[in-house]
């Protein structure tokens, strides 16, 4: 039966999140989804939900919610210090939910984006067969918006399944020194070797104003950076240099078109890590492979595809 639990404190930005939005990009409209896959994929799977189910996305903190009926929940992600009706929460593991409990999430003490999964997912109305908030479009979630105070979510009660906890092995600690691997664009040998070089041996740091569309870098701005080109298809995981020499790394709720000039694409695995990423943390990138880029992609998503079904 659907129940509906009362957001009590929506906090600067919490998202209802799935896997994305597929199959639309023609349109211009951005695949959107959980920017951390590992942490929500957990989520999902500690409580025996579909792969990519609707869950919560909830970035910095503080937030809040009172569930009307039992049921149960998952968190993982960042450490925000979780507490239900008062008590400490453990992370990555799931936990049953009495009528009427209220669960609270404090700022975010490691990572930035902490996942609250419910027993079931969210049962939020699908626009394109996804569920997943993007802001810039209005779509998705609860009228396209990030929660607000008093929203209402839509849940099925459900407190009688098993409880897991992620195996430690997988549990993340986020950390503020990232080293991302690259795979060379088609256009990486317009820019100048010297150029290149100079994108690999700098350490950048995160910078404030980065966000769901693309995370911002700063650093000794990359000399000579090819002009404007002619625009073409992006997606996340492009790294784009506009003309200021400052990188972008563009993530899922990032346009679909670009004209700037591309250096490469970070492996999709290793956008789980910077996702987590808090301004002024350290970037370094180095080179990696496409085949190799391309196997981590697949082995994650069949583990889960994997686990999802065993249980």
């Amino acid at each position: 039966m659907t129940d509906f639990a009362t957001v009590e404190k929506g906090g600067p930005l919490t998202l209802i999140q799935d896997s994305g939005r597929r199959g639309q990009q023609h349109l211009g409209v951005s695949v959107g989804g959980a920017l951390d896959t590992h942490a929500a994929g957990w989520a999902n799977l500690l409580l025996g939900n579909e792969v990519g189910a609707a869950l919560l996305e909830i970035c910095l903190g503080p937030f809040a919610i009172r569930f009307r009926s039992a049921t149960r929940i998952a968190v993982t992600g960042a450490d925000c210090g979780w507490q239900l009706n008062g008590e400490p929460l453990q992370s990555w593991a799931s936990h049953r939910v009495p009528a009427g409990a209220l669960l609270q999430a404090g700022m975010a003490r490691t990572g930035i984006r902490g996942y609250l999964a419910i027993a079931g997912g969210i049962d939020s109305p699908q626009v394109w067969n996804s569920r997943a908030t993007t802001v810039g479009e209005a779509l998705g979630g609860l009228n396209g918006a990030p929660l607000q105070t008093g929203d209402q979510l839509p849940y099925r009660g459900d407190s009688d399944g098993v409880l897991r906890q992620t195996p430690v092995d997988f549990q993340r600690s986020y950390t503020d020194q990232l080293e991302l691997r690259l795979v060379a664009s088609n256009q990486f040998e317009q820019f100048p070797e010297a150029t290149r070089d100079n994108f690999f041996s700098q350490i950048y740091q995160v910078a404030p104003d980065s966000d769901r569309m693309g995370i911002r870098l700063s650093g000794d701005p990359l000399p000579e950076v090819p002009g404007h080109l002619v625009s073409e298809a992006v997606c996340p995981g492009v790294v784009q240099v506009p003309a200021s020499g400052q990188p972008i790394v563009l993530m899922r709720d990032c346009q679909t078109i670009g004209g700037y000039p591309k250096l490469g694409h970070v492996y999709s695995v290793d956008l789980d890590w910077l996702a987590q990423a808090r301004p002024g943390s350290k970037v370094k990138f180095v080179p990696g492979t496409l085949t190799e880029s391309q196997a981590l992609l697949i082995e994650q998503r069949q583990f889960f595809l994997g686990a999802a079904r065993e249980h």
